[in-house]
């Protein structure tokens, strides 16, 4: 029925849809009134406060899924940026999101939404990140960006899980924290049969680690938490180095390599001295999707020994979206199932 249009009173969402290497971001470019705030954190924080219920209208079912991420572009908060960004999930407003940069960039510079050009300075909750787009014609190749600095804050601790026993883990940070544990360790397979096994362990890895230490940004309060668990291995198809299957929020599992999960490993490789500076590391995902990355510098800082890495990958523009709600819609906020 091309000629319907919603009743006025209804909400209506314009969105953008996509994906990096595999893990979906729906870019939301109309329906939303400015956030204020005046930093990123500042928007964060009203997004938390005001628009939690938009949020998982936006995520979950009906409109979305269990495993849906999105990404609010907002006005730049810095002089010299180019956009601002707000990330959202099934659990809340995430502090950075690689696959995201990739995916915004490529919406932003086909659909139009920025200039052709050969930087984008994106302000984030995080911090600075700066892509660098390949273009051919119209079509975005692939992105890399520069990520804020990633730091180790430990190598081989150990926490009692439940079900597991002793598990090994190293906590570090690439733009959100995470507790990385070698799969086989505790007898899992980085595949996608054993997806609700993964999802099982990372949950209760997480658990385990937030109630035993503080997880703490050396900068800011708001970073100060464990994301997610990512399960490491060796790579399955030929020309990767590694498997990375991050899960993530509430039971989240990126299908991408997780652009923030291969910066923080890009940094544990450095600090185990498995890592040239400057030479690549190719991290598959659980459905054999790869991100490149690699230390471009390296830095003292905050008290840790960081990196500043760069992580590059490809995302595809999936379809356009108008998402309605209507105010007597009994499931207004959506629901989840997991």
């Amino acid at each position: 029925m091309p000629s319907w249009r919603p009743p006025a009173s209804w909400r209506r969402i314009g969105a953008i849809e996509s994906h990096a290497a595999g893990e979906p971001l729906r870019v939301i470019v109309e329906g939303l009134d400015p956030i204020p705030g005046g930093t990123i954190l500042e928007k964060r924080r009203f997004a938390q406060e005001r628009l939690d219920g938009l949020r998982r209208g936006l995520m979950f079912e009906p409109r979305g899924h269990a495993d849906m991420y999105g990404a609010i572009p907002t006005v730049p908060v810095t002089p010299d940026g180019d956009l601002g960004v707000l990330f959202l999930h099934n659990e809340g407003w995430s502090t950075m999101c690689g696959h995201g940069v990739i995916a915004l960039v490529t919406v932003a510079l086909e659909a139009g939404l920025l200039p052709a050009k050969r930087e984008v300075r994106l302000d984030t909750p995080a911090g600075r990140v700066t892509a660098r787009p390949r273009q051919e014609g119209p079509r975005v190749r692939s992105v890399a960006f520069e990520n804020v600095p990633s730091f180790v804050v430990s190598l081989d601790d150990a926490v009692a899980v439940s079900g597991f026993g002793e598990v090994r883990y190293d906590l570090a940070f690439g733009g959100a924290f995470y507790a990385f544990v070698d799969a086989a360790s505790i007898g899992l397979a980085l595949t996608p049969e054993r997806f609700r096994d993964l999802i099982a362990a990372g949950g209760a890895i997480k658990r385990a680690v937030q109630a035993t230490r503080d997880v703490r940004h050396p900068r800011e309060p708001d970073l100060s938490f464990l994301y997610g668990t990512i399960f490491t291995g060796p790579a399955m198809t030929v020309g990767a180095d590694s498997r990375n299957v991050c899960v993530f929020a509430e039971g989240e599992v990126d299908r991408s390599p997780t652009g923030t999960g291969v910066s923080a490993r890009v940094a544990i490789e450095r600090a185990r001295g498995r890592l040239a500076a400057g030479a690549p590391f190719v991290v598959e995902s659980i459905i054999g999707t790869r991100f490149a990355g690699r230390s471009v510098r390296e830095l003292r800082w905050e008290g840790y020994d960081a990196v500043v890495p760069e992580v590059e990958g490809s995302a595809w523009i999936t379809g356009r979206t108008e998402l309605y709600f209507a105010p007597d819609d009994p499931l207004l906020d959506g629901f989840i199932l997991r």
